[in-house]
């Protein structure tokens, strides 16, 4: 505000130095008969050298409108303003005296006359003008008394107020106006920004109908939209124009009928996302329209903008979808398929009915993705989707929850039997072979389910349980169907217990290994141990290896306690004499864990065992799971001077190109197959027969398990195994028995 009052200065210091300068002649005039020339001359100097000062100053103040203005320079200015006053008013001071009361007051008319002037002038700076008006009116005032020119005193005071206010109306009048032109430029800017914008932006067009909604002063960017020349456009109904066949059938689609609505209701809109038809493609328009009046006040029409928006809403709803359905399979994801399970029990609750959630872990599938790949296991993943699909009707939705985990929500589960033959439905076909890359696979369904809201309220809950059920189906090998049960939650209560007190079992000194001694098959004397794991919990008393090694495989607590059993298994070993090996067990855990041959060198290394004594024994799972990192380990141990033992040969997924890749120390044939040789069973026979004549030609020896009768051990000879472990020479025991077995010439057998 005072840089735009300041500023204005400039531009009238030239017409007010003129002003000044016919008023001093005026003055010269007058009272040059009454004042020597000298005095004159000299008031003439002081007075140039005010209006040279005064100049200096509006010159400096010309961009103060662009930039902030400085107190000093207010100051200034107006002891500039204050100056030239005071020069006046010596002019009544000095030359009144000399003349007649006719000077006087011609004197006086000449200072009236140059405060109007500056009040006219001057409006942007109040300021000034009430110094000067005010300083030279009270001179005129106290000249006036002197004279006893009384009536002069009150036509000049009367005069002086009316130049005071005037002066301040004028300066109102000036600031309200600039303040205006300052608005009025600033929005003008805008304006023109919009414009441009808008003029710039190719998707934008503007949009005209007349009172009959037929299309007038077509914009070409709107002909462009719609795909046809202006002359094709105008006059034609607007909703015609993007109707397309609809327009003939009348079935609009709702945002088109929404915009005939409004159009016919003349209501203002603004951003409506409307389906369209161009030609004989569905396009989407955002449209803003008013209605337009004349200078009646009558409806005119409508004018408005509009914009294809087709991109974006096609991004929107991709964007909708991929958060809602599975990118791989195409099904509803674990968000879709919980609002599925959520409005399923809001149902039920209505209308007193049962709902249900089915959880389905694929069995194998793991073996898959690591044997063949998992580009391969994505393609099997969605032949599963697409079972699944065919399996359930408009009563179920079924979804991915993420990897080989899926689900199905029953929306109305009345029927009893429908969950289960919806189960057994989904583990008879999810079971068939698939034909994939020429490859067949085989896979299995393990199902899990739970009913709402019968077991359980909330959809966390529902889901939770039917998870429970699935675990359960998981546990008992697979493939079946259960229903939850509420003591499946104590046994998960009992497992959550358990996986706490075996976090601590080591810290607390828990874990102790007994051995079960493996004898040679010609002369029975001791030729190794094997070391088991036993686990004495504080809490629960003894738990059975069955239990506590898989969930300390699940939660990878194994790690750890396998390192802690090669170091405890290697410094008993030492005890024993030098002919005598070790045999630890490995998990596929352990073997795949990248520090695992370290932790073999270091148990050697702090213990002081040879490495020919050390035997680590592994299973079948191990290649399946990763055979290319397992191989490279169990080669690295083997280059370290250790055996490698092949336990509970046959019963996995067997294959020759083990045993071909690896040299093996030993195969241990599963007790399975010696109990049914004992009985007379040809395939158990056959399968050993097998094995051992394999393991004598690749120079390999042979182990039986589970040996524990007479019979049994005379079958075991008789095949040729080499090696004999099982309960008819031993039970697992603590290290100080195994230890007092060294000093017995001849093993002692136990009866079975």
């Amino acid at each position: 505000m005072r840089g735009l009052q300041y500023s204005s200065l400039a531009k009238v210091t030239k017409l007010r130095i003129a002003s000044h300068l016919l008023a001093a002649f005026g003055v010269c005039w007058i009272y040059y008969p009454f004042v020597h020339i000298a005095i004159l001359g000299g008031w003439l100097a002081a007075l140039g050298g005010t209006l040279y000062y005064g100049a200096q100053i509006d010159n400096a103040l010309v961009d103060a409108d662009r930039r902030r203005i400085g107190k000093d320079e207010v100051q200034s200015q107006t002891r500039a303003a204050i100056a030239n006053a005071l020069v006046w008013v010596s002019t009544l001071a000095l030359f009144s005296p000399y003349g007649d009361l006719k000077a006087q007051l011609e004197l006086w008319a000449v200072c009236a006359m140059l405060m109007t002037a500056c009040a006219v002038m001057l409006p942007a700076v109040p300021l000034a003008n009430l110094m000067f008006a005010g300083i030279v009116g009270i001179g005129a005032i106290v000249s006036f008394i002197y004279a006893h020119s009384f009536e002069m005193v009150v036509v000049s005071m009367l005069f002086i107020a009316v130049v005071v206010r005037g002066a301040i109306e004028n300066a109102r009048s000036f600031l309200t106006a600039r303040v205006a032109e300052a608005g009025m430029a600033e929005r003008n800017e805008v304006v023109s920004l919009l414009l441009k914008e808008f003029e710039e932006g190719e998707a934008d067009w503007l949009w005209q109908i007349d009172t009959s909604r037929r299309v007038r002063s077509v914009s070409p960017r709107f002909a462009f939209a719609l795909g046809l020349a202006s002359d094709e456009i105008d006059g034609k109904p607007f909703i015609q124009l993007v109707a397309g066949p609809a327009w003939e059938t009348g079935q609009f689609p709702s945002s088109l009928h929404d915009l005939a609505e409004r159009l016919k209701r003349r209501e203002s809109f603004s951003n409506l996302l409307v389906r369209v038809t161009i030609g004989g493609h569905q396009r989407w328009w955002e449209l803003s329209g008013t209605p337009k009046l004349d200078d009646d006040g009558n409806f005119d029409g409508f004018r408005g903008v509009g914009s294809d928006v087709t991109e974006q809403r096609e991004s929107s709803d991709k964007i909708a979808h991929m958060a809602r359905y599975d990118t791989l399979t195409g099904l509803p994801n674990r968000m879709m398929v919980t609002e599925a399970l959520g409005e399923a029990m809001r149902y039920a609750d209505q209308w007193r009915t049962r709902c249900a959630f089915l959880m389905i872990d694929l069995d194998r599938f793991k073996a898959v993705n690591d044997t063949l790949g998992h580009l391969l296991g994505d393609q099997l993943l969605a032949k599963v989707s697409e079972r699944l699909r065919s399996i359930v009707s408009d009563n179920e939705l079924c979804g991915r929850l993420g990897g080989d985990e899926f689900a199905v929500v029953v929306r109305d589960a009345s029927d009893h039997t429908r969950v289960e033959r919806v189960a057994r439905a989904v583990i008879e076909v999810l079971s068939r072979p698939y034909e994939i890359d020429h490859h067949t696979l085989y896979i299995g369904a393990s199902v899990g389910s739970a009913i709402g809201p019968r077991d359980g309220s909330t959809v966390e809950t529902l889901m939770r349980n039917a998870d429970l059920a699935l675990y359960r189906s998981k546990e008992e090998g697979g493939g079946q169907h259960f229903g939850y049960e509420p003591e499946l939650h104590a046994l998960a209560e009992e497992r959550r217990k358990l996986e706490f007190s075996l976090r601590r079992a080591l810290e607390r000194d828990e874990f102790v290994l007994n051995y079960q001694p493996v004898v040679d098959a010609a002369d029975e004397n001791i030729v190794s141990f094997e070391a088991l794991l036993r686990w004495n919990s504080e809490e629960h008393g003894l738990v059975s290896p069955a239990k506590f090694i898989p969930l300390a495989e699940d939660t990878r607590l194994i790690v750890p306690i396998g390192e802690w059993v090669l170091r405890e298994a290697c410094r008993e070993a030492v005890r024993w004499p030098g002919n005598v090996k070790v045999a630890v067990n490995v998990s596929g855990e352990q073997l795949l864990d990248t520090h695992f041959i370290q932790s073999v060198v270091s148990a050697l290394h702090q213990t002081g065992l040879a490495a020919q004594r050390l035997e680590i024994e592994v299973t079948e799972s191990i290649f399946v799971r990763d055979a290319i990192t397992a191989r490279a380990a169990l080669e690295q141990i083997m280059a370290l001077g250790c055996g490698i033992a092949l336990d509970d040969f046959g019963t996995g997924y067997s294959s020759l190109a083990y045993i071909r890749n690896l040299r093996f120390s030993t195969i241990k044939v599963d007790r399975s197959f010696v109990q049914g040789a004992a009985t007379g069973s040809p395939e158990s026979l056959a399968i050993i027969r097998a094995v051992v004549a394999m393991a004598e030609s690749l120079e390999m020896s042979t182990t039986a398990e589970g040996v524990e009768t007479e019979a049994e051990l005379h079958v075991i000879r008789q095949l040729g195994c080499r090696k004999i472990q099982g309960y008819y020479y031993g039970r697992p025991m603590p290290a100080v028995e195994a230890r007092a077995l060294f000093g017995v010439p001849t093993l002692q057998r136990v009866s079975a």
